[in-house]
């Protein structure tokens, strides 16, 4: 393979430092500015935070020096998102006089309605669907989140308890869904939302059990938590009953506006007639910050999620400085993306470039050069011409791709080139791909185990650097592509995803 797959992250440099010699200089280059977005002093770009701000100035700067133009609002380079906040800062919580860990056996998503404090009776409703529950009135119901058909969504189990009475619902991790196991401990209990949303009016308590910690709460009741978290997992029938112990939590709550940027700047192209057919370009630059520590670690860099794609645009445009592709291309930077979307949903609704102006969008996120590059899932595969050329351009470089093999955990929607497709823009993003039972998906397996959202995600961490460079690679001859060829990408007859 020419280069170590498996050399660590941490040797190539801090920043500044002379990279191993057997990479190339376009994948170090890459990383440098990778190592400059997730180093410890970015503190992990939080949402609505300083570090996140002073990462924000200096991809703007970045672009600036390369001769680009600014997007932004106001003709600068930035857009500013507004967002309330709601942070769950500390808690103290029992069941019976038994304390439970708060982040580690439980957490909360808190609305502008959550309680201050909570004294309430638990049900444990095995799947909580609406023909099972009993009286659930004025009680916090225990949950099964199964996604096995057939048995009640999340949506659904929601519904049914609101419909009964009940006061809130604790969701069980589901252990069983192994192809994206639960994460604990969780970084923090924190809701954010666009300024612009409403503010829910609702006491509706919304929160996440460790399956772990099911046996905590049915302490003394002769009950076997680990049988029902075994039976839950594969969908078979569960019990509903009363506990005897009520939940009790202190919460200290802090609720504040915040805003945070978006960066945007743009290429122009060299062909005038195609300057209403733009390239959005785009990677998240938030991180998650601090939060609960891990392994004694508490700062949650962000190294591959999503720091190296946003390098990976700037690089891309180190290697365009003054050679416009045809079409312009429009480079963002998003906020909030590991908030639900925040920062390109506000650009949907808020374009500093008309979204008539934009023919297609191609997204950087959910990638992990950890393994080798010889498939790759293309999300709207076979939904855009974007699909065609992903297809056109994998078969010159010998990489096979498919279509999303694990549709249950909804990624076509988790990341930001999805309010684009809602808007009937032709979009796509891409994942690394592996074959069932190889090395490959033990390793992607256990990054998600280890790594997803963990401080774990950082420059020290292991990169196969020849599949780092395969995908970067691949961006670039993508982007040509697209940017280019004759025709601007568009929808395919029959897509399921075009909106009506």
């Amino acid at each position: 393979m020419g280069v170590t797959p498996w050399l660590a992250a941490g040797a190539l440099l801090a920043v500044g430092a002379a990279p191993a010699a057997k990479l190339d200089p376009d994948t170090v280059a890459w990383w440098k500015t990778t190592a400059q977005l997730s180093s410890d002093a970015m503190e992990g770009r939080d949402t609505g935070s300083a570090a996140y701000l002073r990462a924000a100035r200096l991809v703007a700067s970045k672009f600036e020096a390369l001769g680009l133009k600014s997007a932004g609002e106001n003709g600068g380079w930035f857009q500013s998102v507004p967002m309330n906040e709601i942070a769950i800062t500390s808690a103290r919580v029992r069941i019976g006089q038994r304390p439970l860990v708060f982040l580690h056996d439980l957490t909360i998503s808190p609305n502008d309605a959550t309680p201050a404090r909570l004294d309430v009776p638990l049900t444990y409703a095995g799947y909580c669907g609406a023909g099972s529950l009993g009286d659930v009135r004025g009680r916090i119901v225990i949950c099964h989140g199964t996604r096995k058909p057939g048995l009640p969504s999340a949506d659904e189990r929601n519904s049914a308890l609101r419909a009964a009475g009940a006061v809130g619902m604790l969701t069980i991790a589901d252990p069983g869904f192994t192809v994206e196991p639960p994460r604990w401990p969780y970084a923090y209990a924190r809701t954010v939302k666009l300024a612009t949303e409403p503010r829910s009016s609702q006491a509706f308590v919304t929160g996440t059990l460790n399956a772990a910690s099911l046996g905590k709460l049915l302490a003394g009741t002769g009950k076997d938590a680990a049988a029902f978290v075994a039976a839950g997992s594969k969908g078979q029938p569960l019990p509903s009953f009363a506990l005897r112990d009520r939940l009790r939590a202190d919460f200290n709550i802090r609720r504040r506006e915040i805003s945070s940027p978006n960066v945007l700047a743009l290429l122009p192209g060299s062909d005038p007639t195609l300057a209403n057919e733009v390239i959005l370009l785009s990677a998240h630059l938030d991180g998650y910050g601090y939060g609960e520590p891990v392994k004694g670690d508490r700062l949650y860099n962000g190294t591959l999620d999503d720091a190296a794609y946003v390098a990976l645009l700037i690089r891309l445009a180190e290697r365009r400085r003054g050679q416009p592709f045809r079409r312009p291309i429009l480079f963002a930077a998003y906020t909030g993306e590991e908030k639900g979307l925040l920062g390109s949903r506000w650009y949907v609704s808020h374009p500093t470039v008309p979204l008539s102006h934009i023919a297609g969008v191609i997204n950087l996120d959910q990638l992990r050069p950890i393994f080798p590059l010889e498939l790759l899932t293309v999300h709207a595969l076979n939904d855009t011409t974007l699909g065609d050329d992903a297809r056109a351009v994998a078969d010159s470089l010998g990489i096979e791709v498919q279509t999303d093999p694990e549709p249950e955990r909804n990624l076509l929607r988790r990341t930001d080139h999805w309010p684009f497709l809602e808007a009937g823009i032709p979009a796509t993003n891409f994942v690394f791909g592996f074959r069932p039972g190889s090395r490959s998906e033990q390793i992607y397996r256990q990054w998600y185990r280890a790594g997803y959202h963990r401080p774990q995600d950082d420059l020290n961490q292991q990169i196969d650097w020849k599949a780092a460079a395969d995908f970067n690679r691949f961006f670039y001859k993508l982007v040509e592509r697209v940017a280019d060829q004759p025709a601007a990408p568009a929808w395919k007859p029959g897509s399921t995803l075009k909106p009506q």
